[in-house]
């Protein structure tokens, strides 16, 4: 299954379209997107149980995020070994490294971003998981049942302000508007041979510069969704960007950074991609 944010609108996507939820459920969910993850077992029975007919085509600059208001971000560093080789650090144990981006950061699959004055912004793409059920001290094992959905996202990082001051400003770095594009839509687990397994790129203007496979996250979803809910709950609709694989712009020589009119394209093979277009204007 995949579900959309379609002008503000909670949508299904099906082979012929788009279908509104809160039409075809004759009101039942909200057209919200995001209140839709406090019903999802609810929700997921419904969709499934129906057949949804009344689908309309969509333009993708119309998508928003598949969760555009969580009451939790939470964002992961250092999490596939040539990214760690590459940022000059050693590989975590016990816990990665975890920071927040913003829920202002957050936006759809095709916008225009602009480039701080004088920054270094970075590109990241990223496995984004969103949470369907509670989770607490929940074990591995029973990690991907607390899954809604898996989509793609970039976590655009402005170098400079990251690394200033007498500690770093990861979250601020990570969060001026337009920072943290997600979607296309969300793709349910079950829609996978291998959840653990996709392959992510990233290209500059056609030039590739990231590819890598989930299946070499050095903690997987599972272990992140375990050793988190270990120390807060993790709640439904909550986003978790999972981690970069190498090629980001601070770690090559010459270092790299998006420029005025540059265009982005981030992809993750069974769910989409992720198109941005950067101006200094």
């Amino acid at each position: 299954m995949r579900i959309a944010n379609l002008a503000g609108r909670l949508v299904l996507i099906t082979p012929d379209g788009a279908v509104d939820v809160h039409k075809a459920s004759d009101g039942r969910f909200s057209s919200d997107p995001q209140a839709v993850y406090d019903r999802w077992e609810e929700f997921r029975a419904w969709a499934g149980g129906t057949d949804h007919g009344g689908a309309v085509p969509f333009d993708p600059a119309d998508l928003g995020a598949p969760a555009p208001a969580p009451r939790q971000l939470l964002a992961v560093g250092l999490n596939y070994r040539e990214h760690v080789s590459e940022a000059g650090y050693t590989v975590p144990e016990g816990m990665p490294p975890v920071f927040t981006k913003f829920v202002s950061s957050l936006t759809g699959p095709v916008t225009e971003v602009k480039l701080p004055a004088g920054g270094h912004t970075d590109w990241e793409v990223e496995l984004v998981v969103v949470i369907g059920r509670a989770a607490r001290g929940v074990p591995e094992t029973e990690a991907w049942d607390h899954v809604a959905g898996l989509t793609v996202g970039q976590d655009l990082s402005e170098r400079i302000l990251q690394f200033e001051g007498p500690a770093p400003q990861f979250s601020l770095g990570k969060s001026y508007p337009g920072f943290g594009p997600t979607g296309p839509w969300l793709v349910t687990p079950d829609e996978f041979d291998d959840p653990d397994d996709l392959e992510l790129t990233c290209a500059v203007g056609g030039e590739e510069l990231q590819r890598d496979r989930t299946r070499h996250l050095i903690f997987s979803v599972p272990a992140l969704i375990a050793r988190l809910s270990g120390v807060l709950p993790l709640l439904p609709g909550d986003v978790l960007f999972t981690g970069t694989p190498s090629g980001v712009g601070l770690g090559r020589s010459p270092q790299r950074w998006l420029a005025d009119g540059d265009e982005l394209v981030s992809s993750i093979e069974g769910i989409g991609e992720l198109r941005q277009r950067f101006t200094r204007s």
